[in-house]
């Protein structure tokens, strides 16, 4: 493991808690949006993550028998919540049916201040790690005086 390494794989943990935090920042703000530019509700989106595996560089630079390390992780991407729509009773609202219901928004609000503050919490850790690395190599400096 190089020297930075650690403080990289804590600046790919750090990035991907933000876009999830910034995900989950969208899908509040729009809890409430009952037509988007295609004419449904807005849909929840979630992200999902996966093992960053270092490149082919890395590994033939390194020892091919024990180089088998995660480099971090990564975004795979943002998909859509595929959950129904609620159904909510107005019959005053532009986009209610003739039944007097509305769609609304697949978001519930409590589950994303749930996952915002484990994003949070996530992205706390990663910093505590880093602060760890910078420790460690600032003390590895000071025993060369």
């Amino acid at each position: 493991m190089g020297l930075f390494d650690s403080i990289n794989i804590s600046a790919t943990g750090m990035t991907a808690e933000r876009t999830r935090m910034d995900v989950i920042s969208e899908n509040i703000s729009n809890a409430n949006t009952t037509r988007t530019s295609s004419g449904t509700p807005y849909r929840r989106k979630m992200v999902t993550f996966e093992e960053k595996k270092p490149n082919f560089s890395s590994v033939l630079n390194g020892t091919l028998n024990s180089y088998n390390k995660s480099s971090g992780v990564k975004i795979s991407g943002i998909v859509n919540d595929k959950t129904e729509f609620k159904q909510v009773y107005e019959p005053g609202h532009p986009d209610a049916n003739e039944d007097g219901y509305v769609e609304m928004p697949n978001v519930d609000v409590v589950k994303e201040m749930v996952d915002m503050i484990s994003a949070a919490r996530g992205y706390e850790a990663n910093i505590t790690s880093l602060n760890s690395s910078k420790s460690m190599f600032t003390k590895a400096l000071e025993i060369g005086k």
